[in-house]
């Protein structure tokens, strides 16, 4: 009897043992007990491209009902259609989610992605319907302010930036809608972003983009995220070479300041009058730092000079980033704190960055295409069946003790964790279909389509 059929035979006492174990108990002397099923908690194995997009279509079914692109009249509550009539009375329809946040951004970007992964014209339509809302309502608050600079606007934050909250990540997706020709009118609006990104956000003395809280000078780690994707976004819509660098040199400022090459992570806050910084690596403060090295790559000119840098910065946080996954296939709220609970929205940051530099040659797919897998099935048990995304972290400011982000809630109404996983879903479709995520030992493989569905209890030396 050769390997393969000693292993089969060995599968199938397996099975009759299950069925008899009343009367026969598996011992060392009558069953292979390395073929013993894993009690894995969540799904385990490669993911088939129908079961991701049905997770993600929950979400996206869920998101178009609860983000209405609406004007609509305080007083009467009724829409406004005709957007020529600026007045101070009217307000944005009231969903579950704000249309304009860097939150939204996020998920602006990550529809636009879903799009292309799945063929499926809903997943565009999301973002180009609300882009083309927003561009149409605010043009003529743009104008009428030009003459009446105190009128009140239910978009502010798209006129009068006033944080990179504001406007890097929305700032971005305007850019991705308008390269992929999903939408040409938002022009304005991506220049008065990225006006407000290189003139006017506060900066160190070297030129770091900066905050003055929770004290003066403080350099927070989601502002990686904030700014610089714009600035090299802005660099691929106007081929102007000072966006790339500009972006190239924020990458190295905040890198030399807060990533701990010993750790392969990015510390949460930098305090530029503390000789010891506090040092804590939140969960989705390093998943901004990774989505930043990504995004910058995917416009950034291989023949610029900061290429390599960035690429072996991304590499170097990647290899950190992995060596803290937990064996449920989440990452924790402190990475590096395993008894801080399992958090979701990192966890989806790092699956799509992963499979993302998997997919670009970026990465090795034998060392990180498990992770990825791994990830995405620790995330897709966190969409429900409304749609929602389950276990969430809420907005979180820069924490001096572990306490602080130990205990900050989670909750479905976090909207940081849904453009997180549709981008997530996006690129494991990618994923799938390029080159398939194989784990473990190859026999797996093998023996799974001898008999379906026994990878799960396959594990082969």
């Amino acid at each position: 009897m050769n390997k393969i059929s000693a292993l089969l035979a060995c599968a199938a006492l397996l099975f009759a043992g299950s069925v008899q174990g009343q009367t026969q108990q598996i011992n060392d002397y009558n069953t292979a007990l390395h073929l013993l099923q894993a009690g894995y908690r969540n799904p385990y194995g490669v993911s088939k491209v129908e079961d991701i997009k049905a997770t993600m279509d929950r979400i996206l079914v869920y998101l178009d009902q609860q983000t209405p692109p609406q004007l609509l009249d305080r007083n009467t509550n009724q829409p406004i259609t005709d957007f020529s009539k600026v007045t101070e009375g009217a307000s944005l329809a009231r969903g579950g989610f704000r249309l304009i946040s860097y939150e939204w951004g996020v998920t602006y970007g990550a529809m636009l992605a879903a799009g292309e992964a799945t063929g499926d014209a809903r997943y565009t339509n999301y973002t180009k319907d609300r882009f083309s809302f927003i561009a149409q309502a605010v043009a003529p608050y743009r104008e009428a302010m030009k003459t009446n600079p105190s009128l009140r606007s239910p978009f502010n934050s798209v006129l009068n930036p006033g944080a990179l909250d504001d406007a890097g990540a929305m700032c971005v997706a305007m850019i991705q809608a308008s390269l992929s020709g999903a939408n040409q009118n938002l022009r304005p609006m991506i220049d008065n972003y990225v006006n407000y990104i290189m003139n006017k956000e506060y900066r160190l003395a070297d030129g770091t983009l900066a905050r003055n809280r929770p004290q003066k000078n403080s350099v927070w780690l989601d502002d990686m995220f904030m700014g610089i994707p714009a600035i090299a976004y802005m660099g691929a819509l106007t081929k102007d070479k000072k966006y790339f660098d500009e972006a190239v040199r924020q990458i190295d400022l905040f890198s030399t300041k807060m990533f701990v090459k010993e750790k392969g992570l990015y510390m949460h806050g930098w305090i530029e009058s503390s000789p010891d910084h506090p040092c804590f690596h939140w969960g989705r403060a390093n998943g901004w730092a990774i989505l930043t090295l990504v995004e910058v790559l995917d416009v950034l000119p291989k023949d610029h000079p900061g290429y390599p840098k960035v690429l072996a910065q991304l590499r170097a946080h990647i290899k950190g980033i992995a060596s803290y996954q937990s064996g449920e296939g989440f990452w924790h709220q402190l990475l590096d704190r395993p008894d801080s609970y399992l958090e979701t929205s990192a966890t989806a940051i790092y699956t799509y960055c992963i499979a993302h530099a998997i997919n670009q040659g970026w990465i090795d797919a034998i060392a990180y295409g498990p992770v990825a897998q791994l990830g995405w099935n620790a995330v897709s048990t966190k969409v429900n069946e409304k749609g929602q995304v389950e276990g969430t972290c809420v907005g979180t400011g820069m924490g001096f003790d572990p306490a602080f982000y130990y205990y900050r809630p989670v909750d479905v109404m976090a909207a940081h964790g849904y453009g997180p996983v549709l981008f997530a879903g996006a690129e494991m479709i990618n994923l799938v279909k390029k080159q398939h995520p194989k784990l473990n030992d190859s026999a797996v493989q093998f023996y799974d389509k001898a008999i379906p569905g026994s990878a799960a209890i396959f594990s082969v030396e």
